[in-house]
């Protein structure tokens, strides 16, 4: 009887220990986010719609027949039929296909433009907050230069400097990535530089301090700290950088022909009869980065609701 007990009590002890493994980590900060994003209709709606659109621009030219983008005389400027769903453009090209081709680089500038703003951001913010002194100086005086400059009409010099320098076309794209994260930088800088900041006077940076851990280690922990606010405004800036590519690209100073994006398929209905008479050469692509930028907004919203602490729904 005493075994038989000691062995009910010892299962109790190991349930209690595991109901409360499951408590802790169903309670943790980012189940209690994701938890709260799922709720959120619209962010999820905008998610879903990300996902779709990732689907249609990767996965969908491997399903066209119209992929190797000939010029064809006998077809140019045909209206939506069954065979061009979406018609075809002055140079008798598949607009669905191209449209999809044309997907795939904005996106891809606007992811790789936030992974490198982002990175710089975020490097820079952590030492100017950690560190202060000078390095705060430094940066921040930086990035109020480049704030205090309009984005745009900087983008378009840069452009046509390129213009001018001739660089060929497969090139172009990763100076406009370049471009882009040079200008969206100190944003994040500045957000992150306040996070750590206000990191510093926390009671677990004086332990930190206590027990002699290195500088690069207090700033790792610092940072993974901040992934809250860098993950939103990574988010918004993919949004930032597939308008910035657009006004670049319809301007004839970001990607250029051959190679296809949608801000220089909306740049090739550029006379009031392609305006007025053939409206399916930029009616598709203007939708496109209409939707897309919303649905990144949305949720870039929803992660801004969901990871903030304060936000107890």
């Amino acid at each position: 009887m005493a075994l038989e007990s000691t062995e009910l009590l010892q299962r109790g002890v190991k349930e209690l220990n595991r109901q409360r493994r499951d408590k802790a980590v169903s309670s943790s900060p980012w189940r209690a986010a994701y938890r709260r994003l799922g709720r959120n209709k619209l962010a999820m709606s905008g998610l879903f719609f990300l996902l779709l659109v990732f689907l249609f621009c990767f996965i969908g030219p491997l399903f066209s027949s119209h992929t190797e983008g000939r010029v064809n005389v006998s077809l140019i400027n045909k209206p939506p039929s069954l065979s061009h769903w979406f018609g075809t453009d002055n140079l008798g090209r598949d607009v669905l296909t191209r449209l999809m081709q044309a997907g795939r680089i904005s996106l891809l500038v606007g992811l790789v433009s936030m992974v490198l703003s982002v990175t710089l951001g975020s490097l820079l913010g952590a030492l100017a907050g950690f560190y202060r002194g000078v390095v705060d100086t430094v940066v921040m005086r930086a990035a109020d230069i480049l704030l205090a400059v309009p984005e745009i009409p900087i983008l378009i010099i840069i452009g046509a400097i390129l213009s001018d320098l001739k660089v060929p076309s497969e090139y172009r794209i990763y100076m406009v990535m370049l471009m882009i994260s040079f200008m969206s930088w100190p944003s994040l800088a500045r957000m992150v530089r306040s996070q750590i900041l206000s990191f510093r006077e926390r009671p677990y940076m004086l332990a930190a301090e206590c027990l002699g851990l290195r500088d690069r280690r207090k700033l790792v922990h610092l940072v993974l700290n901040a992934v809250p606010v860098i993950i939103v405004v990574a988010t918004l800036s993919v949004a930032r950088a597939i308008l910035s590519e657009t006004v670049l690209s319809y301007l004839g100073l970001g990607v250029v022909p051959p190679t296809p994006s949608w801000g220089n398929m909306m740049a090739a209905a550029n006379s009031l009869i392609d305006f007025q008479s053939r409206p399916w050469l930029w009616i598709p692509p203007g939708t496109a980065i209409f939707l897309t930028v919303i649905a990144i907004n949305l949720l870039g919203d929803g992660l801004r609701d969901a990871l903030d602490p304060r936000m107890k729904r």
